[in-house]
């Protein structure tokens, strides 16, 4: 599914500060939602045009307007109702009104880094590989866009769990190759990307210093690359901060 597409059916959320629990509405292959107006959106379960129109940023009444057949007190799962929005769809709604969670998280750059007390179980954790030099510290690129770390290692080198948890993700992502991401204690994540063979499943406790996934070479630099990020509750954290 195409990202513009997905902003365009959750116009309150902000596609580089999402949080976990967060929930997004997933279109069907029979909606669409142009650059302006109408939409075609499906009837869920337990929407009203009440809801819908709060989601959208729109009203109920104008909803009504553009489905004059259309029952608001009879509406059909499954049903196609037109909603007419004008340019883009607005951006301040909230996303809890959405009917539909996301499957995968997202680990894109955020633009400010956020200050935040960080809980004692997060000090002096191992370093994600054993053999590393730092090629991109944490922190704004030229155009205060906040990147995670990026480690350059050996061919045939694992990226090893910093601190006990369990394997939330481990699948590939668009752009960032295969990658797992470990939930730890006091709401903390860990995500390592680049790589180029997983070795866990979701589901699986890891222990500090386990492997999770074989490193791999970028196309472009021919190096052995590790994108590591560490989170609290979505929000990104300087790996520096807790690693030893």
């Amino acid at each position: 599914m195409p990202l513009e597409r997905l902003e365009r059916f959750n116009p309150g959320v902000d596609a580089r500060r999402l949080e976990i629990g967060q929930r997004l509405l997933i279109p069907t292959q029979q909606e669409r939602a142009p650059s302006g107006g109408p939409y075609r959106y499906q009837i869920r379960p337990g929407d009203t045009f009440s809801s819908i129109a709060r989601h959208f940023g729109t009203t109920s009444g104008r909803i009504q307007s553009a489905n004059p057949s259309a029952s608001p007190t009879n509406l059909r799962i499954g049903q196609i109702v037109s909603l007419p929005l004008s340019g883009s769809a607005p951006r301040s709604t909230a996303s809890s009104s959405s009917s539909s969670s996301a499957n995968k998280p997202a680990v894109a750059p955020t633009s400010s880094a956020p200050s935040q007390a960080l809980p004692s179980s997060a000090r002096r954790w191992p370093w994600p590989l054993d053999d590393y030099r730092v090629v991109r510290r944490f922190g704004p690129d030229s155009r205060g866009t906040l990147q995670p770390m990026l480690l350059a290692t050996q061919a045939g080198a694992q990226a090893k769990s910093v601190a006990p948890g369990e394997v939330r993700f481990a699948d590939g992502m668009r752009q960032l190759g295969e990658v797992v991401i470990v939930h730890h204690a006091d709401n903390l994540q860990t995500v390592y990307a680049l790589c180029e063979r997983i070795l866990v499943e979701v589901g699986k406790q890891v222990s500090t210093g386990d492997p999770l996934c074989e490193v791999g070479q970028s196309s472009a630099t021919q190096r052995y690359d590790l994108l590591f990020d560490l989170r609290q509750g979505g929000k990104p954290i300087d790996p520096k901060q807790v690693l030893r």
